[in-house]
């Protein structure tokens, strides 16, 4: 897997892995306003539900971006590593969490045998991480612990999350960064210049 990358692409999905990392410890703070507004109506576990999409998106955006083989994966575990070592009182389990997640998201691309990144496996390996990952989450935070309407309730919640704010919104991110042609040595800018020489010569 590793003799599939280049430095080129190392590069990239540390610095994703750590920007994203800082990124995905400034959204407990915004997981927690969710938590205090929700709490009162008996739906304080979803309110990180909602934005859990928020902590896969690394892995989509570098996999979509580079295109091969154990990007995604390894993207998030970089990103989880950051959030450690930057200091998250999750401690060094958010490490295994973020492999758990990476994994998830690795797995949606590893159904195409890493040779479709259009919109909609980008969904699904949003969807997988999220699906992948919730039970580890239930396991190791307890949930058994609530109703069983709201753990079918957070799940459902979580995959949505995965679908739209990893899949869709990672999409967005990452074409908008090909626009600006920092990625054009990369799969993805390759194919947006490709395109947009095929509508210039129409």
């Amino acid at each position: 897997m590793m003799k599939q990358w280049k430095l080129k692409d190392i590069v990239l999905m540390s610095i994703l892995g750590v920007v994203f990392g800082l990124i995905y410890l400034a959204f407990f703070g915004v997981g927690n306003v969710l938590y205090g507004v929700l709490t009162p109506f008996g739906l304080g576990p979803l309110s990180y539900e909602l934005i859990f999409g928020v902590w896969f998106i690394v892995s989509i955006i570098a996999a979509y971006t580079i295109r091969k083989p154990g990007v995604a994966f390894t993207s998030e575990t970089i990103a989880a590593l950051t959030e450690v070592l930057v200091g998250s009182t999750a401690g060094p389990t958010l490490i295994l969490s973020g492999m758990v997640q990476g994994l998830g998201a690795e797995l949606g691309f590893a159904v195409t045998r890493w040779k479709d990144y259009r919109l909609r496996v980008l969904i699904l390996s949003g969807m997988l991480a999220a699906t992948v990952s919730f039970p580890y989450a239930y396991f190791m935070s307890g949930y058994d612990a609530y109703a069983n309407w709201l753990v079918i309730a957070m799940f459902i919640t979580r995959v949505i999350s995965g679908a739209l704010i990893a899949g869709l919104l990672g999409k967005y991110i990452a074409d908008q960064l090909a626009a600006t042609g920092a990625l054009s040595g990369y799969p993805l800018g390759k194919e947006r210049q490709k395109r947009h020489e095929q509508s210039s010569a129409s």
